[in-house]
């Protein structure tokens, strides 16, 4: 997949790479060859060093890099025979959540996955991964059947929010989401929800509530983007990088708070730079999980969940 978009904070590893290749076109003697391998090193250390120190704003853009790996993509690459469930069975069928069955190695599981689009058609066509409230409701649909027949759920967690559209005010969607995330509480049936980009407010929550909730390391969570924080406490977007500071929804932040269990590492320069690497390790991960998972007595699984989330947060004294 090849880079389309160039974040600011890239400019350096951009020009070291354009030289690179421009050696590479010029000449193939052993002095230039030398030269070559000693600016690979140095642009390999150069990417740990930018992606090690990223901000919490740069962090945003690089979980919304437009070549990062979406939720069908992960499924492309990490399951096999998966077989897409389509709508609600009330209103109709949203894009911009997909889900299905499908086998991850000897596990039968229903993969729900939030997707935004590649192209511009189609990411009109999924709301530019901001769900109906007939995606959520297809999601539950799904899950409920998932938990049925005592399959694992696997959610893929990538949407800067619901939809906030008066269309989707009008059929429910905060009542939708509700519903569905006390229903996921009580799924008998493992669940595990992995952030891989954008986790924005209670979109990304509602098909969140699972037994194992980690993150890609650069990917994000939070209870509203730093735009809307901005707007709201400093009523301009140009402060989203003091709301981005102060929101601490990065991975290794949500880590430390117990929001999430684990980090998934990324290659260096990001999942979008190997999507292959990405999913692989998202994969093992995943696996590990749903066979710790598999052995715990569904009462179990059902009573741990709902004491994780209650576990979550700090009260402090006045």
């Amino acid at each position: 997949m090849p880079l389309t978009e160039r974040l600011s904070f890239e400019k350096p590893i951009f020009e070291l790479e354009a030289r690179i290749e421009a050696l590479k076109g010029n000449s193939a003697d052993a002095e230039t060859k030398e030269e070559i391998a000693r600016l690979r090193k140095t642009l390999l250390q150069l990417q740990k060093d930018v992606y090690a120190s990223l901000s919490p704003w740069e962090t945003v853009e690089v979980a919304r890099h437009p070549n990062r790996p979406q939720a069908l993509d992960y499924i492309g690459l990490m399951f096999s025979e998966f077989v897409e469930l389509h709508g609600d069975r009330f209103f109709g069928d949203d894009p911009a959540i997909r889900t299905g069955w499908a086998k991850l190695d000897e596990f039968k599981v229903m993969v729900v996955g939030q997707h935004k689009g590649r192209n511009l058609k189609e990411r009109q066509l999924c709301n530019f991964g901001c769900p109906h409230p007939e995606g959520y409701r297809k999601a539950l649909r799904t899950m409920k059947m998932a938990a049925k027949f005592g399959l694992p759920i696997i959610s893929l967690i990538d949407t800067p929010g619901a939809f906030p559209g008066i269309a989707s005010e009008e059929r429910g969607v905060a009542l939708t989401i509700a519903e569905l995330m006390f229903e996921m509480s009580l799924l008998a049936t493992p669940i595990v929800c992995v952030v891989i980009g954008e986790g924005g407010s209670g979109g990304a929550i509602s098909i969140g509530v699972g037994d194992r909730v980690a993150m890609l390391e650069h990917a994000y969570y939070s209870v509203i983007s730093p735009e809307g924080c901005a707007g709201i406490l400093w009523k301009s977007h140009e402060y989203k990088d003091k709301a981005a500071e102060a929101l601490k929804f990065r991975s290794k932040d949500l880590l430390g708070f117990g929001v999430i269990e684990e980090i998934i590492e990324e290659p260096i320069g990001g999942a979008q730079r190997d999507p292959h690497l990405t999913a692989s390790r998202l994969k093992h991960y995943l696996r590990n999980q749903l066979r710790e998972l598999s052995k715990t007595p569904v009462e179990q699984l059902v009573s741990k969940r709902y004491e994780r989330f209650r576990r979550l947060g700090v009260f402090e004294e006045p």
